[in-house]
């Protein structure tokens, strides 16, 4: 079993680092950081009408009520790796403009799903019509090969951040 730096309690500089070329991690660092500044300035938000008509967060709680069906609030927070307070308060305007409703648990009457309506399936299908396509435009020239490593590579990169998101301790914003 393969333990990373965030796992053994190390520090950044810890000689996981040292054993990579620094020249390699600065480009990776200055790549993310490039991608994500696009990713901020497209959104992202795919092509035609649909453009940006979707934001980061309601396409991630409809994808994901989409993929593993209704949920609570709970649940559907700790799989997102979120807190619950900040699902609240991103839901609610989903379930305002008709995209998620509110149904009754269906073993405990008491509790309270969230579960995708069919206004909000549809609108999910036309967004992510959009980003295919944006994705399609984007990748253009590359081989499925290549499309297909890539997706690899950036699902391994983005479940390593999200390990990394819980299990170092997190810092007090600077004053």
């Amino acid at each position: 079993m393969t333990t990373t730096a965030a796992t053994r309690g190390a520090t950044p500089e810890s000689e996981t680092t040292a054993a990579i070329d620094p020249v390699v991690l600065d480009a990776l660092q200055h790549q993310v950081a490039v991608f994500a500044r696009r990713a901020e300035q497209t959104r992202l938000g795919g092509v035609g009408q649909a453009r940006n008509s979707m934001d980061r967060a309601a396409y991630l709680l409809l994808n994901r009520l989409d993929q593993e069906g209704p949920m609570g609030v709970k649940a559907l927070a700790a799989g997102m790796g979120i807190d619950s307070s900040t699902v609240t308060r991103q839901v609610a305007p989903l379930v305002d403009s008709g995209l998620v409703k509110r149904t009754s648990h269906p073993e405990d009457g008491r509790a309270v799903v969230l579960q995708l309506s069919p206004r909000g399936t549809a609108r999910l299908e036309e967004v992510r019509t959009s980003r295919r396509e944006l994705m399609a435009i984007v990748t253009d020239e590359w081989t499925e090969e290549e499309r297909n490593a890539f997706t690899t590579l950036l699902t391994r990169f983005n479940a390593s951040l999200s390990v990394i998101h819980t299990t170092l301790p997190q810092e007090p914003p600077a004053s």
